[in-house]
């Protein structure tokens, strides 16, 4: 029995959304079909639709070269390395990760300059070379941490420690998808998973839909997203399920990240069982072009990096956001070489070389570069001495990464070292001001770009960071 006073209690907002319809879940994929950006894109800001400026790129491809690739024998030629070749290091040495300090170590590889602008490129990278003049080569990168972990986590989400949402989530979070049915931020694991681990793509305190979408091999690229149910319409009726009972534990507890995140993804994996097969099916590209990518190639990891790039230029196609590439395995330790430099690094080089200069050229030529933004970038550089007789140390102190398309100059060298190439000693840049330029090429304001965590608003670049102009065009 009730009071005469009594009244029903009205229904909430979440309560009103799971009693009708199919439930929230259902809303959720209308909305999800209706919307071509399905991530968190922001406030409609000038009319600009979230963005905070005109963007030069839409997409980023992140060709991560786990281990730290020695700027000296690759984008940063130093003469005086050859002359002292042999002789004891003559600038003041700061403390090593593995504190085995050898002479002065000159470069294995002679470098030429290359296009219309005569960018200096060493002979481990010829078919790169051919690229020149859309690279815009930065040799004044620092970092703050000179050990693997620390560095990938810096160089991912800006913080030298796990926990933090990672460039690629900020991206996500910041401007959606384009994409309907495949994430909108995807690392394609080459098979080697860098020092951290999982937690350098992870979305932190993110939404849970933030976090990268690890691909695998191509037989099995998204591990349990084959379909276990024998026709569509059992698939369709188990997800309807779902979603029902989903959307009634969502109006009884109220939002709750994990759960909401979970509709979403079930909805996500039901497109990507048609959506992935078909983007990881390479069978439809051309002879020449799979020629070009290295993927009839014998050496060791061309074949496998190939078909990343390959992959990730038909995943720039299809709208996906920010795509990383991991280093292939070829038999010994990424780019990590404090021992036998010249055999490491050639062998990495072998790998990389042809499969990113084939991206850069198919990207050209299908008109996707301008609009696409080419990051190549190991988390810190190696030191000018020897490690022992033929190997290099970690060094933060001054290293080189190069950018390509997405609004960047191409043809154009920004920063400098010494005459060691150990300290970054002209133009110097740290972590955030990479991440700053990225977000702006995007059309992001890296000091908008906020999440409200702990009673502060949180950002990528945390309270660094500028945005190189000088490399923008």
């Amino acid at each position: 029995m009730h009071c005469g006073n009594f009244q029903p209690r009205p229904l909430n907002r979440r309560q009103m959304l799971a009693q009708s319809s199919s439930g929230l879940g259902a809303l959720a994929l209308a909305s999800l079909l209706n919307d071509s950006a399905y991530g968190l894109a922001g406030e409609d800001i000038e009319g600009l639709k979230g963005l905070h400026h005109p963007a030069k790129a839409k997409n980023v491809i992140y060709l991560y070269m786990d281990g730290g690739p020695s700027q000296v024998d690759t984008f940063d030629p130093k003469p005086l390395l050859t002359k002292e070749n042999g002789q004891p290091f003559k600038m003041k040495v700061q403390p090593t990760q593995f504190d085995d300090i050898g002479n002065t170590l000159g470069s294995p590889w002679k470098f030429n300059n290359y296009g219309e602008s005569g960018i200096p490129i060493s002979d481990l990278f010829p078919h790169v070379a051919t690229m020149a003049d859309e690279l815009c080569v930065i040799r004044s990168m620092t970092s703050e941490f000179p050990e693997h972990t620390n560095a990938n986590y810096f160089l991912h989400s800006g913080h030298g420690l796990q926990g933090r949402p990672s460039m690629g989530s900020w991206v996500t979070y910041g401007l959606g998808s384009e994409c309907k049915d495949l994430p909108g931020f995807i690392v394609l694991n080459g098979g080697l998973i860098p020092p951290g681990g999982l937690d350098c793509f992870h979305n932190g305190f993110l939404p849970a839909t933030y976090q990268g979408s690890v691909f695998k091999n191509a037989a099995e690229p998204v591990a349990d997203l084959k379909r276990s149910e024998k026709t569509n319409s059992a698939q369709l009726r188990k997800l309807d399920l779902m979603r029902k009972l989903d959307g009634m534990t969502v109006a009884k507890t109220g939002k709750h990240d994990a759960l909401e995140s979970a509709i979403a993804n079930y909805e996500l994996a039901f497109q990507m069982q048609s959506a992935v097969p078909l983007v990881m099916d390479i069978s439809s590209e051309s002879k020449e072009t799979q020629e070009m990518y290295g993927l009839n190639t014998d050496t060791k990891g061309t074949a496998s990096f190939g078909r990343q790039c390959l992959v990730a230029r038909r995943l720039v196609e299809r709208g996906v956001r920010f795509i990383e590439l991991t280093c292939p395995a070829v038999g010994h330790d990424r780019w990590d070489q404090h021992s036998n430099l010249k055999k490491g690094h050639t062998d990495n080089c072998m790998a990389v070389d042809q499969p990113i200069a084939a991206l850069l050229k198919d990207l050209k030529e299908r008109g996707l570069l301008d609009e696409t933004l080419v990051i190549w970038s190991g988390e810190f550089g190696r030191t000018p001495m020897a490690q022992g007789t033929n190997g290099r140390d970690h060094n933060p102190f001054g290293f080189s990464l190069w950018m390509a398309g997405g609004g960047v100059k191409g043809g154009h060298i920004f920063g400098a070292t010494d005459e060691y190439g150990y300290y970054a000693i002209e133009n110097k840049l740290e972590i955030h001001d990479l991440h700053a330029t990225m977000l702006y090429l995007l059309g992001i304001d890296h000091e908008r770009l906020t999440y409200r965590y702990s009673s502060r608003d949180m950002r990528l670049t945390d309270v660094h960071g500028h945005v190189v102009h000088d490399i923008i065009t």
